[in-house]
């Protein structure tokens, strides 16, 4: 990551564009908005893992010159003729482009540009800091929270305009498309502050589409695996279950199975003739792997803490349980076991080299509601499923509550199954 990095950033143009590609050429100059947000993120993550100041410091060029462009872009759609009419829902937005492949015929004013946009924010601010460049900081907050404002105001608009109960895809059509909006949860982290009904409305109506297709009750002819996405993001909505059942679907549809991978392109019929596009596709790889990360661990910023076994199913602790040793996260590598025993669900969590995340270490197991837990024999509080930790290493035992630690656990569905 830190070569790509290195490599990658001094093709931005001098106007602090970052282009889509790269090829034989050079930068390739199609605008697509997302891009610069995506540079700036890449910068924050390389530093956050490895620690890199020198590296960091190097690309604090192309970051800057990527938050300038984005402030030039959205600039330019803070105009007075997107204060009425049909325009309304462009104010402060990117403009179109095509970054989103289902606008390529015709660009449009894409929430996927926007989102990335806003997450280019947040990483800049970041970056900012660590750099000790605190006006500089001070200024892209600005820029960060009249973006997110403006965006926002621009979603609530567009579903006034078009009489949906969903987060849309773009600006001018209103259109569904929750696998783009998955990017809204992760990486731009703004889960706590999408309109909920809209969130949870959103991806109700993709559960429904998806489980028409897996069970034949729908005709459907091909899918893009970019859904796998929609499995981290079931982990984050607390649909444990259902991020399961996505993924056995998908992990069926590897074309050949001998391959372990997707095509970008999967069909009803294994044996038709038919556009596949890039086949091993990258992007589908990361959000495969991303999303089976998510299964593990994930970074929740509403309460800046690190979540742990939100996607574990509760048939994987029976027998030896799940182990999970030294995975990276941006505070350092964590290891950690859960397994159930007579008396309950047993977890260890360990590392060294961790520093603890502002809000601690939120355990998320299944079957969690209505016990009681112990963390290194001091009870602990349990809420919405979770129990969290400040310090490591932690031994906790979650049993039932009311009753001594020596009974066994029950299996008990989860609630959304």
């Amino acid at each position: 990551a830190r070569d790509y990095l290195a490599w990658y950033a001094p093709y931005q143009f001098k106007n602090g564009k970052v282009p889509c590609c790269v090829d034989a050429r050079g930068s390739d100059p199609v605008p697509e908005n997302d891009s610069h947000g995506e540079l700036v993120y890449l910068a924050d993550q390389v530093y956050r893992y490895t620690h890199d100041r020198a590296l960091l410091e190097s690309t604090w060029p192309h970051v800057d010159g990527a938050v300038r462009y984005m402030d030039e872009l959205r600039t330019s759609e803070r105009t007075d003729a997107n204060r009425s009419g049909d325009r309304r829902a462009f104010y402060g937005l990117m403009p179109a482009s095509i970054s989103h492949e289902g606008y390529s015929a015709k660009p449009m004013h894409s929430y996927w540009d926007d989102f990335w946009t806003l997450t280019g924010y947040k990483s800049a601010v970041n970056i900012a800091g660590v750099l000790g460049k605190t006006d500089d900081a001070t200024q892209i907050a600005r820029s960060r929270d009249e973006f997110r404002g403006d965006l926002y105001a621009s979603i609530r608009q567009a579903v006034a305009d078009h009489r949906i109960d969903y987060l849309p895809g773009s600006a001018e059509l209103g259109d569904f498309d929750a696998t783009s909006t998955t990017i809204a949860l992760a990486p731009a982290g703004e889960q706590a502050n999408l309109p909920q009904n809209l969130l949870h409305a959103t991806f109700e109506r993709y559960w429904h589409q998806f489980a028409q297709r897996r069970d034949g009750s729908a005709p459907w002819k091909d899918y893009t695996p970019y859904e796998w996405r929609t499995v981290g993001s079931f982990v984050r909505l607390g649909w444990r279950e259902r991020a399961q059942d996505a993924i056995a679907f998908f992990m069926h549809d590897r074309r050949p199975v001998e391959w372990n991978q997707w095509a970008e392109v999967v069909g009803a019929d294994a044996r038709e003739s038919r556009f596949v596009g890039d086949m091993p596709h990258g992007w589908v790889a990361s959000d495969f792997i991303r999303s089976v990360l998510d299964l593990f661990a994930y970074e929740r910023e509403s309460d800046e803490s690190l979540v742990l076994a939100a996607g574990v199913p509760d048939s994987w602790l029976d027998d030896d349980g799940i182990r999970v040793d030294k995975l990276r996260t941006p505070y350092g590598p964590i290891s950690f076991s859960l397994k159930r025993e007579s008396d309950g669900l047993h977890a260890e969590i360990k590392s060294e080299g961790f520093t603890m995340p502002p809000g601690g270490i939120v355990i998320s197991p299944p079957t969690v509601a209505g016990r009681i837990a112990f963390s290194n024999g001091r009870r602990i509080e349990t809420k919405n499923g979770e129990l969290r930790v400040h310090a490591l290493p932690a031994h906790i035992m979650i049993g039932n509550a009311g009753t001594s630690e020596s009974k066994p656990v029950p299996k008990t569905p989860s609630p959304d199954k």
